[in-house]
């Protein structure tokens, strides 16, 4: 199956997403490698109260984040972040954070792999989004189960 490659439009999307996620994150890593006051303070209900975690969980999700940067480790720097949102949700439920603080990892993952998707070529192949009707065309199982 064949996938036509992102429109203009839908790579400008892409890269303002991937834009907004990657600032995010240089933004957050950033603040747990320098450790300011605040984020001592607001990492301490979710169990991180050392200066010495928050620096290597920011030193990791920069090294992610430039994974992500990159267009050839882009898809890899996507995975890796993403396991480490999963890993900021789950921090969140532990500590039993108000309903936002649960979301907003959801949601930048979500806008983080969109970016991707809108412009990369290689992941709308691996990852395509097509109506039923194309799907069953595409295999060849279902293709013939639908003459019978």
């Amino acid at each position: 199956m064949q996938t036509a490659a992102p429109s203009k439009p839908a790579r400008i999307t892409g890269y303002v997403l991937s834009t907004i996620a990657t600032l995010f994150m240089l933004m957050d890593a950033g603040m747990k490698i320098v450790c300011p006051p605040f984020v001592i303070t607001a990492s301490a209900p979710l169990g991180y109260s050392s200066i010495e975690t928050l620096r290597v969980i920011g030193m990791v999700l920069l090294a992610f984040t430039i994974l992500y940067i990159i267009p050839r480790t882009s898809v890899l720097g996507a995975i890796l972040i993403t396991g480490f949102l999963g890993g900021a949700f789950e921090a969140n439920v532990r500590a039993g954070t108000p309903l936002f603080n649960l979301f907003f990892p959801l949601l930048f993952a979500i806008i983080l792999w969109g970016g991707l998707w809108l412009r990369n070529l290689r992941l709308r192949t691996l990852v395509p989004f097509s109506s039923p009707a194309s799907a069953r065309e595409a295999h060849p199982i279902a293709a013939t189960s639908a003459l019978a």
